[in-house]
């Protein structure tokens, strides 16, 4: 379980964080929801250790990451497939996948269940990945993640710029692990029906702060929707 306490973040002297605190459980797909510009993605690089926390904790199981670098937060099990995808575009599918081995033994291999969930991923081993469509870009970009064996997964923004038969099957890939029980699952996401159909339990942002919270069964009774369209 990823728990996160009081957590502060600031660019200059604008306060983009403001004292957040949520939890995201084994099991469960916690989905954080927010318009363009209220802290989502400067959230996510706080958790990687992309950008330093000024105040506040990042809590991993025992383990307390909040000044660990982004290596360390890898190591320690947690996956974070970033916005944009940034898979290698001149490395073959088969070498963005075993980037993602970068933190498991030397004699480490690439999972089956990667190539269970986007099989496209197999029958294109040998191409480039910038040579990819944006939809098999972001499936390679969750393999490369789920390569590493993470026990927190971190998706910003899966379906940006994805057709839509590609969004079911990251649907799918993600329902998947949560069901099984061997992860826990943030996304962030502005798609408002993909974010409610993964939906365990939700998060809106609004100008650095938690503004809502729930269960992902009444984001609609409890008008999510309509807090974003303002």
């Amino acid at each position: 379980m990823l728990t996160v306490s009081n957590l502060n973040q600031y660019y200059g002297g604008s306060h983009i964080l403001r004292d957040l605190s949520f939890e995201v459980p084994t099991g469960k797909v916690t989905t954080l929801l927010g318009r363009n510009g209220v802290g989502k993605t400067t959230l996510l690089k706080t958790l990687m250790g992309l950008v330093p926390a000024k105040t506040g904790t990042v809590r991993f199981g025992e383990a307390d990451l909040t000044r660990s670098p982004s290596h360390a937060r890898v190591r320690a099990g947690i996956g974070y497939v970033p916005q944009g995808r940034e898979i290698f575009p001149r490395l073959t599918v088969a070498e963005n996948l075993e980037m993602g081995l970068a933190v498991k033994p030397a004699s480490a291999h690439v999972p089956e269940r990667i190539f269970e969930m986007f099989p496209v991923l197999r029958q294109m081993m040998k191409r480039r990945g910038g040579d990819l469509s944006g939809g098999q870009q972001q499936q390679l970009a969750i393999g490369r993640a789920l390569a590493a064996g993470p026990k927190l997964l971190i998706l910003d923004e899966p379906t940006e710029g994805i057709q839509p038969s590609i969004i079911k099957d990251i649907e799918r890939a993600i329902r998947a692990l949560a069901e099984s029980g061997e992860m826990a699952i943030l996304l962030v996401e502005q798609y408002y029906d993909f974010a409610r159909s993964l939906a365990d339990q939700y998060i809106v942002m609004e100008r650095g702060e938690i503004v809502m919270r729930g269960e992902g069964k009444n984001m609609d009774a409890d008008g999510v929707r309509e807090r974003l369209s303002v």
